[in-house]
Order: C-alpha cells, then structure tokens, then sequence
C-alpha cells in the first residue's frame, strides 16, 4: 500500500466525529414535554380477561434492545404447526386525543442515530411498563396461526391477554445455540421460517437482502461493518410478515384499514435489470425474479453491483388508508401478498392503528371512532417521518465514513463500481476494507463490477464528504 498522507490521527477524526454526530441529532431530537412524560409514567393498560401467562412466550431482537414489540411461541400441532406472536399492546396505553398520542404523531418512529435512538414513546413506556420484557406480566395483542404442514395460513385469531415472557433472546446467540444442535425456545423457528420462506417464492415474492453498512460503537471508537442479516433474522421476520398480511387480510374484509403497499415493477424496469444482469456476468434468462436474486452467492463480490441494481425493482413503497372503498393498489410486491404494518407500535405509529381496527375486527365489534377519523392522516405522518428517518441514516453513515477515512488520505484504494457514471463522471462505488460506499469519479467504460484504483483525496468529517481520484 502506497505512503498514506495523513493529516489526521485517528483518536482526532473520531473526536471530530463526536461532535459531528451530536451536531447532526440537534434538529431531530426534540425532548418530550413534562406532559407528556408524566402522561407516559401514569399510563396504564385495561386488564385483559384472558390469561396466556402460562405459555412460554420469549422475545428475539439483536442484543441490548430494550423496546421489545414482539414475542413468539412455537408448537408442532397435530396438522401442521401453532403459532403465537404476541405484541406490546400500545393502544391500551396510549389514550387517543391525549398529549402522548399528539406526541407520537408529530415523530410517527424512532430514529436511530449513532449514538443512540430518539424514541417515538418515552422510555418508561417503550423500554418499561408496555415492553414484553421477560419476567413481567404485560398486556399483548396476542395473534394465534394454525399453519399446515407446509407452512400455509389456516385459521387465524386476535385476542388482548395477559402475558409474560420467559427470556430475552439476541440473534447471535440463538443462532449458534442453533448450529450447534443445543436446546433452544426457538428450535421450531428455522422449520418454519424455510417453509414460510418456501409459501413466499411461490406468491412469487421477493427478497433484495442487502448487506448492511451499519455503524458499530467499541470502546468508544465508530466504525463502518458491513453486514448480512443472519438467516435467524430472515425466519424471525417471516413471523411478522405472516402476522402483516393477516392483518391486511383482515381490513380488506372489513373495507377499512391501512396497507403498506409497493408497486409491481413495469415491464421496462425488469428487461434494465435483465440487461443489467448479463452485462454483470450472471444472466437472469428465466423465472421469477425472486427466485434469481434468492439463488445468488452473497458472498461472492461479483453479486453487490447485481443486488444494487436490483434495488431499483423495490421502489415506491407507501402507505394506503381506506374506509369504504377498497384502494386500487392493494398489493406489497415484494411479499407478493396484501400487507400491513402491525408488529412493531412500540417504535412505528402506524402499527397503533392496525392493531385497533384489527381487534375490533376480531371482537366484531365496532372501530373505534378515533382511529376511524384520523386513518387518512396516516400516510402523511408516516412518510413525513420516514423521511427523517432516510435522511438522518444517510447523514450518520457518510459522517462515520468519513472519519473512517481521514486518516488515510493519500491511500489508494481498489474498489468496485456498483453504479454506472452519471453526467459528471461519478459512479457509485464501494470499498471492501474499511467499508465504505461513496461517489467517485471512474474511467470512462467502468461498468457496474468493474474494479477501479481510487486515491482519497479529501474526508471532511463535518459534512460527511470524501473525494476520490483515479489513480
């Protein structure tokens, strides 16, 4: 590796980082009213008539997560399999007109930041009384599926109880608890989250996976670490996404409700991707387009540039309220199915919304006229905070990169292209170690996959701006 050309020691940038990173929350972090927080310390559930605290829910979430939205419990059946998904029951805290609901409506979900969350709730609720921390009675939304022997939806049911959770499980310990054949409470999860897996491609769903660049904090220090989910992340999540389209399913039927919808790629979309795919190499000549990106060796390098190109397939998510009249577009593309937000109110105002009509649904009873009237509001709110949320990742990330990189200014880099130059010579690329994805300038011809040589000119730690040049 050539000479590097500091100018800056690392201890220095990741102290300049510090700054930045704090100067980068101010606008978005607004600190909840004394209202509102003695509003959160006093809320309190109604008591549900049932009692589930027999059942050995357990809670699965990357480590140290205290807001805990979700616990499952998985049993063979005699048919097939039951499970059951119990979620934080926030309508029952939160009172609809109050001063905590106008509260979560203004932010609509929690950010997260480098340096940690900007909650949608305050935190006596979201991380205390209304989380299904283990060993504590809490109140839940608690949905019961009877699947079949190949994984498809046979019968479904809504019910308030009463539950407690027996453990806190994180991601990396379950999934060498797995590996390693060791007893788990959630043994029955990698059965049944393949044969979900399985009941998706044949809707003719799809899944992008991209590795993640996450920002990680140790002994003080940020860095980038570029990271695939880990295949107990992709069973746990199909637990919420069988649990999102039977509450679509449900709202649909009673012709009230919101969905998260995405549009079915056009046909022009789908032949730059299939041109895009031979031009990389790796031709996608036949079958769903699920099925290819599901097929494809996340760990060769070759496969980035075509999984970013795929992106452009999964575009155009957003939120459709509807009361009466059913929406034209209904579906989630990329499930292949109808499909709602519903399992995580701790953090998403949208799910508080769900979750209400969809027991009312279940109790036959009438919706609540609050949520009725205020159902159209939804879609702005939550593309508003979105928004925030988009803008706030990027910001932190190209922070953290940059101070990544200051001190290697002068180091020359190989890198691979991922997007093809735009009118001022710029492509996306990406580096492997530190990782590191930027815009820089390539030689004329350097098309996705291609690997380039780069300079590090500049890494301006304030802005989050780093330069390249070609070398």
């Amino acid at each position: 590796m050539p000479q590097r050309r500091s100018h800056i020691s690392e201890s220095a940038a990741q102290s300049e980082l510090a700054q930045a990173l704090a100067e980068l929350r101010e606008p978005y972090e607004t600190p909840f009213s004394a209202e509102v927080l003695r509003e959160a310390e006093q809320a309190s559930a109604p008591a549900p008539e049932l009692d589930l605290r027999d059942i050995p829910f357990v809670t699965l979430d990357p480590a140290g997560s205290m807001d805990l939205d979700q616990a499952f419990h998985l049993e063979e059946a005699a048919r097939g399999y039951t499970v059951r998904y119990a979620i934080a029951d926030v309508p029952g805290f939160v009172t609809a007109g109050s001063v905590l609901d106008h509260a979560a409506r203004e932010r609509g979900q929690t950010l997260y930041a480098a340096d940690g969350s900007i909650p949608l709730h305050p935190l006596s609720l979201s991380e205390g009384k209304a989380s299904l921390l283990p060993d504590a009675d809490r109140p839940a939304l608690v949905w019961t599926f009877q699947l079949d022997s190949d994984g498809a939806l046979a019968a479904t049911q809504l019910q308030r109880a009463l539950i407690r959770s027996r453990a806190k499980l994180d991601y990396e310990t379950e999934q060498d608890r797995l590996e390693r054949g060791e007893d788990s409470a959630a043994a029955l999860l990698p059965r049944i989250g393949r044969l979900r897996i399985d009941r998706e491609a044949a809707r003719g769903g799809a899944s992008l996976n991209l590795p993640d660049n996450e920002v990680v904090k140790g002994n003080g220090v940020y860095s980038i670490r570029r990271r695939r989910p880990l295949p107990i992340e992709d069973w746990n999540a199909q637990l919420s996404l069988l649990t999102g389209m039977a509450a679509a399913e449900m709202m649909l039927e009673a012709k009230i409700g919101v969905l998260r919808t995405m549009p079915q790629p056009d046909d022009e979309a789908f032949e730059t991707f299939r041109r895009q795919t031979v031009a990389l190499g790796n031709p996608w000549t036949e079958g769903r387009y699920g099925r290819y990106l599901r097929e494809l060796d996340r760990r060769d390098p070759s496969t980035l540039p075509i999984l970013d190109a795929a992106s452009a397939l999964f575009r155009g998510a957003g939120y459709h309220a509807f009361d009466g009249d059913l929406p034209e577009e209904t579906m989630q593309a990329a499930i292949g199915a109808p499909y709602a937000h519903a399992t995580a109110p701790l953090r998403r105002l949208v799910d508080r919304w769900t979750l209400t009509i969809c027991l009312a649904i279940a109790e036959d009873r009438a919706v609540p006229e609050w949520a009725r009237e205020s159902l159209a509001e939804l879609p702005t709110l939550m593309q508003q905070s979105s928004s925030r949320s988009g803008q706030l990742n990027a910001a932190t990330v190209d922070r953290v990169e940059a101070a990544v990189l200051a001190p290697l200014v002068g180091t020359v880099f190989t890198a691979t292209v991922l997007r093809a130059r735009n009118g001022d010579g710029e492509a996306t690329i990406q580096i492997a170690d530190p990782a590191v994805t930027a815009r820089a300038p390539v030689p004329e011809g350097a098309d996705p996959g291609t690997l380039v040589r780069l300079r590090l000119e500049s890494a301006t730690i304030a802005s989050g701006r780093v330069t390249f040049s070609p070398a």
